[in-house]
């Protein structure tokens, strides 16, 4: 085995030991049979398909990968995660989608279908804060992000057109490949992983390639329905009385 050939190898298990995988795992994502058993032994030569998805998945430079540059990973496109679809009223303004809960698990799939986004509810907020941009609204599901956002609530996002105009820890709709995720969002020093953190402490961070985002909304607002009219009432009550018998005792010590 040549020197190139030896250092092209330990770049592939490189790639595998960074991203926690194993050789069965990561043999699943490379769409290779059983294991990478074999390539990591040599025994087996890197395909063309399996430096593609390495490409795709990871990011990886596959002249990094054979060692002829220094550049590990690049982009496969420039961080383009704007809205694949805008609507519009009928007089021809945009409008507002509403995305619940259920319409998100397929949101994904039909992110760039404009009959599918004519069948979800449409509205217009006559504000100036919803003025010259896009906004959409998601239904917040599971209790990731609590306390700022309760399930069931509603966030209004307003259309991110590139990641760099993004910056870190900012609350996010994060539209990816499979699933749609309200999370914050934080980059790396390594611009094409992003992590995304849950505000609700019981939920670990985890890491994302930059390039599994179709669409990125910032939230900027939201709508709930869970008002409480008289929250804390007992507390209140016994706050008043606590005042109450105070102010007694003053009186008690002027007299």
């Amino acid at each position: 085995m040549d020197h190139l050939t030896n250092q092209t190898i330990k770049r592939f298990k490189q790639i595998r030991e960074e991203n926690h995988f194993t050789q069965s795992d990561f043999a699943e994502i490379l769409n290779i049979k059983n294991s990478t058993a074999d390539i990591e032994r040599g025994k087996t030569k890197i395909s063309g398909k399996v430096v593609a998805r390495l490409l795709e998945e990871f990011s990886v430079n596959p002249l990094w990968l054979f060692g002829d540059s220094n550049q590990k990973k690049i982009q496969l496109h420039l961080g383009d995660v704007s809205p694949k679809v805008v609507t519009v009223n009928s007089e021809n303004n945009e409008n507002i989608v509403l995305v619940n809960v259920k319409a998100a698990a397929g949101y994904p799939h039909n992110v760039q279908d404009l009959d599918w986004y004519q069948q979800l509810p449409a509205f217009d907020i006559p504000l100036p804060e919803y003025r010259n941009a896009t906004y959409r609204g998601f239904q917040v599901e599971g209790d990731s992000m609590i306390p700022i956002l309760e399930p069931k609530e509603w966030v209004i996002g307003k259309a991110v057109n590139n990641l760099s105009e993004i910056g870190s820890n900012a609350i996010c709709v994060v539209v990816l490949e499979d699933s749609v995720v309200v999370k914050k969002i934080r980059k790396n020093e390594d611009a094409s992983v992003i992590t995304l953190i849950s505000l609700n402490s019981e939920y670990l961070p985890y890491t994302i390639q930059a390039h599994q985002i179709v669409e990125l909304w910032e939230v900027n607002s939201k709508l709930s329905f869970n008002i409480d009219a008289n929250p804390d009432t007992a507390s209140m009550k016994q706050l008043q009385e606590a005042m109450l018998a105070l102010t007694s005792e003053v009186r008690g010590l002027r007299s």
